[in-house]
């Protein structure tokens, strides 16, 4: 070996070495006499050819000696030059029957984990995975407020996990650290210890916007200004950040929009499009001018519903508008929807009283439990059968087109409608549509029935 795998310091001094570089410029002779011919696993290579080692799934850290973990993930390169994770980390795998009986700190996810070694590489494609070059390297170690949150997640998997709920499990349940699916698109099942349903396998992941952090840290290039929620690790002792932030709203409940922004002598405009993300803000403690630092990393998404009298909300809820193209070639497990709604949301809901005046009404985290997302998934499934069937328009009437797409009464959690500036903003598609030969056809997006969003999420 050209380190010594005693020293942490020269395992991190020789991995610095990787920067701007290659497997292949690196390994040379030994890794070009393989034939691999591009297959097979970055992580693997890196391993076998790099530091030396042979790949395995042991519990314990790949530098045992030193209780470092070495990790590998792919980057994709924004507009602005920075860099952002391409997929969640994935970690370990969640061993259902041995968790339950394993506190936090003696855990195998924290044994292997505590400590690693992160080597990022940019992702190209059709590029040979030995000449995908590596951009960022470096250890990690969490941060204390960060640590507490990774507990309070790590102990909300496996409290469910004793309830007999592993097949339950959403990475919506947490915060930086998921439950991720693991294996043949999802589709391994395993026994759990208090239920004799089968589970999906899953393996603890860190979620794309804590990962997005890690990446930001170690490069020292990050262009978002942070306002944090959680300042010491003190506040989150007999508190989840959960009921940090709903205690937070409290003082506002029932107060109008006005009284609100009086308390905080903000003079705001109403009609203003982040009008409602302001006041979230403003009640949160965070600068207008800053991003929430703990919802960017557990990738929350604050979401403001109007209330009528009678708690039906005014509109239903849109998502952004999806590709046709991408929708044909997506798998379930691996699709932009399933994605949406594994997402956890804040709902802060404000209500018209008798007099028509709004007010703030209610707050709370919430994501689709396992039920509901399968429910919606019929949607998404004729959406895709539809769209490569070439089906989606079923009739033209004095110049209309009446489409297949899943309305509100073939389900009655999700249905699809156009989500676009006009008929000309369009998406191509896959196959002409067979009634209108068209090549391409008005955006569309998934919306959440108001009637669901009533009687599920703000009535739970």
């Amino acid at each position: 070996m050209n380190y010594n795998q005693y020293d942490i310091n020269s395992i991190i001094e020789y991995s610095k070495k990787l920067v701007g570089n290659t497997l292949r410029d690196l390994c040379g002779n030994d890794i070009n006499t393989q034939h691999y011919k591009g297959k097979g696993n970055f992580g693997q290579f890196l391993e076998k050819y790099y530091f030396q080692y042979e790949p395995n799934s042991l519990s314990e850290p790949d530098f045992n000696e030193v209780g470092l973990e070495l990790k590998t993930s792919p980057l994709k390169q924004i507009n602005n030059g920075d860099y952002r994770s391409k997929e969640r980390l994935v970690l370990n795998i969640i061993n259902y029957f041995e968790v339950v009986n394993q506190k936090f700190e003696n855990s195998s996810f924290y044994k292997k984990n505590a400590h690693l070694l992160l080597i990022f590489y940019l992702h190209q494609f059709d590029i040979d995975v030995l000449d995908l070059v590596i951009k960022i390297v470096g250890e990690w170690k969490f941060a204390e407020t960060d640590l507490e949150i990774i507990k309070q997640d790590w102990n909300l998997i496996t409290n469910k996990i004793k309830s007999g709920k592993a097949h339950e499990l959403s990475e919506g349940d947490t915060f930086y650290l998921g439950a991720a699916t693991k294996g043949d698109k999802g589709g391994n099942l395993r026994g759990q210890p208090f239920s004799k349903i089968l589970a999906k396998q899953r393996a603890y992941s860190f979620k794309q916007g804590y990962l997005n952090h890690i990446i930001a840290t170690l490069n020292n290039n990050s262009t978002i200004n942070y306002g944090k929620l959680i300042t010491s690790k003190e506040q989150l002792k007999n508190k989840t950040i959960q009921e940090i932030v709903i205690d937070r709203f409290k003082p506002y409940i029932d107060k109008t929009i006005e009284e609100i922004t009086e308390d905080f002598n903000k003079n705001l405009n109403k009609n203003a499009k982040g009008f409602y993300a302001t006041l979230t803000k403003l009640i949160l403690g965070v600068s207008l001018d800053k991003e929430i630092e703990e919802f960017d990393k557990a990738e929350i998404k604050i979401k403001t519903i109007r209330l009528k009298s009678n708690n039906l909300p005014k509109e239903d809820m849109s998502f952004p508008s999806f590709s046709f193209l991408d929708i044909i070639n997506e798998e379930w497990d691996d699709s932009s929807f399933k994605e949406i709604l594994e997402t956890k949301y804040l709902f802060v809901f404000f209500k018209y009283d008798e007099n028509n005046i709004l007010r703030l009404n209610k707050v709370k985290f919430w994501n689709m439990k396992q039920t509901d997302i399968l429910e919606a998934k019929k949607v998404w499934d004729k959406v895709k059968n539809i769209i490569k069937n070439g089906e989606i328009v079923h009739e033209v009437v004095d110049g209309i087109r009446h489409t297949n797409f899943p309305n509100k009464r073939f389900n009655r959690i999700a249905h699809v409608r156009p989500h676009a500036q006009n008929a000309a903003d369009t998406f191509p598609l896959p196959v002409k549509d067979k009634i209108t030969n068209q090549s391409e056809y008005t955006k569309q997006s998934f919306w959440l029935n108001n009637s669901y969003i009533r009687d599920i999420i703000y009535s739970e």
